[in-house]
């Protein structure tokens, strides 16, 4: 995914050496911010704030105090590039929840592996699961209430396995693991090969996932990454279960029961500008549209387009 950096600086000296910097990195994207548009840019809630203090009429320490108050920034790191060198003024931007203060003149290096490593850490940080190394409901949530405060036009995929405890059951968890890794990379590929800015692919937990697109003409995505998982999920059953086509589980009574092979059922969810205005009014819609996906035998895609 691409990585939103935003840098606040007024007279826009930073955001060429930047770029330059950055080049050929393509997961960061530099955008430039004036002081007035702070607002703006918190609402977007970036991957990473910089801020060329030389460049402000604003007071530094007031500034970093807003963003860090800001409910969806508490976490979004900050940099604060300087020619101040005067130690009171460095402790009094720290105390704000600076993670850098860096002085000027800059070593190009130094800033270009504490980014980098920045990204790193948030990363790790951030990750529900080792498992699949998505984000989880942090910024599940926080992504699709951006899209909601922008009044961006966006659609919302739910997704989630057909008959996963049975799976488990029968082949246990180490290999449960592996579907989940698997379902995992597959949604990544198919919504990259598409939308690799504005899309965003999180784990809710378990066999369910979401992923957010910048459009509301999903159809096409819904059956690439159906048609992909059912290709290659193959490679996680016997060859008698694949013939079968389902596999067998004794329930609690130690009757024998059949299940179909694991499959992806998907409910998509059409957000055109304005209609939702807040993000458990998608949760609701999306849980009935993918009971409804649910409902059909194997792999299938649901999509609601109520307006209003």
């Amino acid at each position: 995914m691409v990585q939103d950096i935003y840098i606040i600086d007024d007279d826009e000296s930073s955001i060429p050496i930047f770029k330059e910097l950055f080049k050929n990195d393509k997961e960061y994207k530099f955008i430039g911010v004036k002081t007035e548009q702070i607002d703006i840019a918190l609402k977007n809630i970036p991957f990473l704030i910089i801020i060329n203090e030389d460049s402000l009429d604003r007071d530094v320490v007031e500034l970093c105090g807003k963003i860090r108050t800001d409910e969806d920034n508490k976490i979004t790191p900050i940099i604060v590039v300087s020619s101040n060198s005067e130690r009171r003024h460095r402790l009094g931007v720290l105390k704000e929840s600076v993670e850098y203060y860096i002085k000027k003149p800059v070593d190009t290096d130094y800033i270009y592996y504490t980014i980098k490593n920045l990204n790193r850490l948030l990363n790790i940080n951030r990750r529900i699961s080792a498992l699949t190394g998505l984000p989880g409901n942090v910024q599940i949530h926080a992504e699709l209430k951006k899209r909601i405060a922008n009044k961006e036009e966006f659609s919302v995929l739910y997704l989630d396995l057909d008959n996963f405890k049975a799976y488990n059951d029968v082949y246990g968890f180490l290999k449960g693991d592996q579907i989940i890794e698997f379902t995992a990379q597959t949604i990544l590929k198919c919504i990259h090969e598409q939308f690799l800015e504005k899309s965003f692919v999180g784990h809710i937990g378990g066999d369910d996932f979401i992923a957010i697109v910048p459009t509301i003409h999903v159809d096409n995505i819904c059956q690439t990454i159906i048609a992909y998982f059912d290709k290659e999920v193959t490679r996680f059953f016997t060859d008698e279960d694949l013939e079968r086509g389902y596999i067998e589980v004794a329930n609690r009574k130690g009757i024998i029961e059949q299940f179909a092979l694991t499959s992806i059922s998907i409910g998509a969810v059409i957000a055109e500008k304005g209609r939702f205005s807040n993000i458990l009014e998608i949760g609701e819609v999306g849980a009935q549209v993918k009971h409804i996906a649910k409902s059909i035998v194997g792999s299938s895609y649901a999509i609601d387009r109520r307006q209003g």
